[in-house]
Order: structure tokens, then C-alpha cells, then sequence
């Protein structure tokens, strides 16, 4: 019974916050089935990134005489590239070039869906092997953050999807994935070198999710304005 209960609370935020930003795209909503696949295939590409987080986990090895510096590097490189790049490659591969791809907001969701596959696994794998303390803390944080990074690095690439030239497309993809890596590795950077500096470095991770969220939520009003705007949705949503 315990067991259950674990599973069910590391899976509900993940589900909820699909749920959540799939509403979000209210001018042309996307195809469910299009959106749970993505989301599925989030949880799949949890297996690749493993592997990358181990060779990256060996490269950070060479750190270990400078804690600081040791932290650093499996924030933004071994989590935050490792998992942002595949959440970015799981797009750009199953999503980008599908017909049903055809607003700047569809960047937002796809990538969102992405992002909390690989989360609702990840959820899943620490909370079973943990507490139900930890689901709690993972719900509140953890999770909705790989919303957040992923979702503004989702934006850049729904803007890449109509950028006029190859250059700029992939300019915009690099941009979103270098934001989503910064503001992921901050927030591992502060859970990791909280036991060295001090709790306090763990407590900034609550204003750091919720601006994250906040950039967000500016992020998906742009989208949706820019869409309107260049008429990627059909005028009878309006009437």
C-alpha cells in the first residue's frame, strides 16, 4: 500500500502540469495523442541521459580537489546540459517537424511534455527509493522547475520553427537551450553545495522555481501574442 501511494503522488505533479499547460494553448489546442507521446518519450530518453550523466560524472571527477568547482560542474554540466539536451533533442526529433507544429506556443508545450516525462520517471525513481517527504518536496520544486527551464527554452525553439533564416533558427535554439541550462544548473548548484556553504544555498531554490515559473507564464502570453499577431491562428477562435 505504501509503495502505491509513493508512486501515485511521484506521478500526479508530472501529470498535472501537462494537463496544466496543454489548457495554456488555448488558441489551437494540439493533438492529445501527439502531446502524450512526447510525454512518453520523455520517460524514454531518461535512459540516454543517464549514460551521458555518467561520462560527464567521470569528467567531473577531475574537480574533486575544489568542492566548489566540483558542484559546479555536475550542476550545469552533468544535470543541466546532460538532461536539457535531450529534452531538446527528444523535440527536435519527434515534434519540430510534425505538421501539428505550427505556432511558437506549440514550442512551449512540446517541450514542457518533454521535460516532465524525464521528470516523472526521475520522480519516480527517488521517491520509491526514498520518502513520501521527499514526493512532497520534489512536487512543490523539483518538478515544476524542469517545467520552467524547459518550458522558456521551449519558446526559442517555437520562435526557431518561423525564423527566417538557418542561422537565426539555430541562434534562437541555443539561446533557449543555454537559458534552460543556467537556470537548471542554479538550482542543482544551490541543493549541491548546500551541505559545504550552508542550508541557506538550499532555501534560494524557492525563489528560483517561482521565477522561473513567473518567466514562464510572461513567456507564454509573448507566444501567444506573437501568434496572433503573424495569424498562425485561424481567425474564427476570435469570434
Amino acid at each position: 500500500m505504501y509503495t502505491m501511494i509513493s508512486f501515485v503522488m511521484a506521478v500526479i505533479p508530472s501529470v498535472y502540469l501537462v494537463c496544466y499547460y496543454y489548457r495554456q494553448d488555448k488558441q489551437k489546442t494540439e493533438p492529445k495523442g501527439l502531446v502524450v507521446k512526447i510525454f512518453l518519450l520523455g520517460i524514454l530518453y531518461v535512459i540516454p541521459v543517464i549514460f551521458l550523466e555518467l561520462l560527464a560524472g567521470l569528467f567531473s571527477r577531475l574537480f574533486l580537489g575544489s568542492p566548489i568547482l566540483f558542484c559546479l560542474v555536475r550542476a550545469f554540466i552533468v544535470a543541466g546540459l546532460c538532461e536539457e539536451f535531450i529534452k531538446l533533442m527528444v523535440v527536435k526529433k519527434y515534434a519540430y517537424n510534425n505538421v501539428h507544429f505550427d505556432e511558437v506556443m506549440d514550442g512551449i508545450l512540446y517541450t514542457v511534455a518533454a521535460s516532465l516525462g524525464f521528470a516523472c520517471l526521475e520522480n519516480i525513481l527517488y521517491v520509491m527509493s526514498t520518502n513520501l517527504q521527499t514526493a512532497v518536496i520534489r512536487a512543490v520544486l523539483a518538478v515544476p522547475m524542469h517545467a520552467g527551464c524547459s518550458g522558456l527554452m521551449g519558446y526559442y525553439i517555437g520562435k526557431a520553427k518561423f525564423a527566417q533564416s538557418k542561422k537565426e533558427e539555430k541562434n534562437l535554439i541555443y539561446k533557449g537551450l543555454g537559458i534552460a541550462v543556467l537556470l537548471h544548473g542554479l538550482y542543482d548548484f544551490c541543493i549541491f553545495i548546500s551541505p559545504i556553504l550552508g542550508a541557506a544555498f538550499g532555501l534560494l531554490t524557492f525563489p528560483i522555481v517561482i521565477l522561473t515559473l513567473l518567466s514562464l507564464k510572461t513567456k507564454i502570453k509573448m507566444a501567444i501574442d506573437e501568434d496572433i499577431y503573424a495569424a498562425r491562428v485561424p481567425l474564427k477562435e476570435f469570434i
